[in-house]
């Protein structure tokens, strides 16, 4: 167990160790995925993690699952086609899992010289960004931190899907067509997009109410933002958004599946790291 103000340093010693011993076994660039819940820091976790890595001489990039989100015109379109609650972003099958296969190759096969461009999605518009406005990585790169709020999760037994777990799925998913087909989506290009990862890190929280109130305060800081082209949700559209992620995230933080799990404090400070990936 960890305190403040070490648990942090602690924390990235452990799991840049972790990286680098898995990029020396492999002999080759790798894929790390770190999954969190909403709010969890993973972004800040990617970063920091990318920085001390680089520092090591494994220059490393950081790609979020949320900017393959699709085009807000893809989703409509598959929300008339298979389900209105596709039109909210978040879930598997809301995203361009090819692009993200694709891009994430790239990465890891880069030579210097090459430069390769990621996906932007801008949560302001809820669309994503022009190309010319997409980052570039150039040259090559020995560790490709993939981030995202469900990047390694496994799709539930069908039995699972039977009973709500909200007033969302209860009302508006009435024959579980839209958790199906999110489970359907996890067992097939998710799966194969999550098995190309070579180290699975997990940021775990101590339950599902605080990521509630987490991306809660996400939201408030949005509110701030000056020039915001989509207006900050108030309590009870937050409410039913974060509802759309409630099965999922109950469904990782239910299960040890990650090579290291980072267990969090109600305050995203690590306290703990389990899981066969710890190295000492």
């Amino acid at each position: 167990m960890f305190a403040p103000p070490t648990a942090f340093a602690d924390s990235d010693r452990l799991l840049v160790a972790a990286i680098g011993a898995a990029h020396r076994r492999l002999g080759r660039s790798i894929a790390v995925g770190l999954c969190g819940a909403q709010g969890s820091g993973k972004s800040t976790t990617a970063a920091r993690l990318a920085g001390q890595l680089g520092a090591a001489g494994l220059p490393s990039a950081v790609v979020s699952l949320d900017d393959f989100y699709l085009t807000l015109a893809q989703r409509r379109a598959l929300a008339r086609a298979v389900h209105p609650l596709l039109v909210t972003r978040g879930v598997p099958g809301t995203h361009d899992v090819a692009l993200a296969q694709a891009t994430i190759w790239a990465l890891l096969h880069a030579n210097a010289g090459d430069s390769v461009a990621a996906p932007l999605f801008d949560k302001t518009s809820d669309d994503r960004a022009p190309m010319a406005d997409w980052p570039i990585h150039r040259g090559p790169l020995a560790v490709v931190l993939f981030e995202g709020w469900c990047v390694g999760a496994q799709p539930q037994p069908d039995a699972a899907l039977a009973v709500p777990v909200n007033a969302l799925e209860r009302d508006e998913d009435t024959d579980g067509r839209w958790r199906r087909h999110v489970n359907q989506r996890l067992a097939g290009d998710y799966a194969e997009l999550f098995a190309r990862l070579d180290l699975k890190l997990l940021l775990k929280a101590p339950d599902f109410g605080h990521v509630a109130a987490w991306r809660q305060q996400q939201e408030a800081g949005l509110r701030r933002v000056a020039g915001r082209s989509r207006p900050a949700m108030d309590a009870a559209a937050l409410a039913r958004f974060i509802a759309h992620y409630e099965r999922l995230t109950r469904h990782l933080l239910d299960h040890d599946w990650a090579d290291i799990t980072v267990a969090i404090g109600p305050d995203r400070v690590p306290l703990a790291h389990s899981g066969p990936g710890c190295v000492g």
